[in-house]
């Protein structure tokens, strides 16, 4: 499916929906065009079947990060300041509160550069998969400006306020080895199983029962700004729900029965 020619969806009958960011000439990066677009894949693929969300980049770049054409646009026109941060809000921000608040399970496949907020697009899917060729870099500094597109959010929480300034003081560029230790991502794997790796991961949460996944994975998103005490009753809220599910009931069954179970979303 396409959603214009900048950004592709395929939903595949394991439910697994793959968005493309596909402008390689432009490294992908989040011009308003991608930023649209992957919002309508993601109103797409919400209220459907589908079990997990990759999200994915062409031509060898995960995505360069911001327009760098129309901020020479921007400036070259007057564009005014409060047009382009209403720009800005309209589009990769719109986009960053969708994404990290998606029900359904994300994953950045990161296979090559992703940086400013590239990088914060990676980072506000649930989880992050590279290959060996992934380089991660919170550049703004790079052209003048300061950070954007949540990285005072998304970055302090996975590696820590010390960790966060330095990288985008400094806007060092870490290759895929460094960005596991840090926490930016999940698994690193080499090109050489990059698919494969990547296909048994994805087939582990696809294979899971959507619905209290999809509980789980929001509600371990949420924990880090709850009490202790809302976040117990928020899980006993959760899994009031669950389980009221066939796929709990089956979940049990395959227990006792010795099986893998099979679980339907329902």
């Amino acid at each position: 499916m396409a959603l214009g020619d900048d950004v592709l969806l395929e939903i595949d009958s394991e439910g697994v929906a793959t968005i493309t960011l596909n402008q390689p000439e432009r490294r992908n990066a989040l011009s308003t065009a991608i930023s649209d677009g992957i919002s309508a894949a993601l109103a797409e693929i919400e209220g459907g079947d589908a079990r997990c969300v990759v999200i994915e980049g062409a031509g060898g770049a995960f995505s360069a990060g911001g327009d760098i054409e129309s901020m020479v646009e921007g400036i070259e026109n007057d564009i005014p300041a409060d047009e382009r941060v209403r720009a800005l809000e309209r589009s990769t921000n719109d986009l960053m509160r969708t994404l990290i608040d998606f029900p359904v399970p994300t994953i950045a496949l990161i296979d090559g550069p992703a940086v400013g907020a590239g990088a914060n697009l990676a980072l506000a899917c649930d989880m992050q998969l590279a290959s060996e060729d992934a380089v991660f870099g919170f550049v703004f500094r790079q052209v003048g400006l300061s950070v954007d597109a949540g990285t005072s959010y998304l970055l302090p929480r996975v590696v820590g306020e010390n960790v966060a300034k330095e990288l985008v003081l400094t806007g060092d560029i870490v290759d895929a080895d460094r960005a596991a230790e840090l926490g930016l991502v999940n698994h690193v794997y080499g090109r050489d199983e990059l698919e494969e790796r990547v296909d048994e991961f994805v087939d582990t949460i696809v294979s899971g029962p959507p619905i209290a996944l999809r509980h789980a994975n929001r509600l371990v998103g949420e924990g880090l700004e709850k009490s202790l005490e809302q976040a117990l009753t928020d899980e006993a809220t959760a899994q009031g729900i669950v389980f009221e599910t066939a796929d709990h009931e089956e979940g049990v069954d395959a227990f006792f029965e010795d099986r893998e179970p099979e679980y339907e979303g329902r």
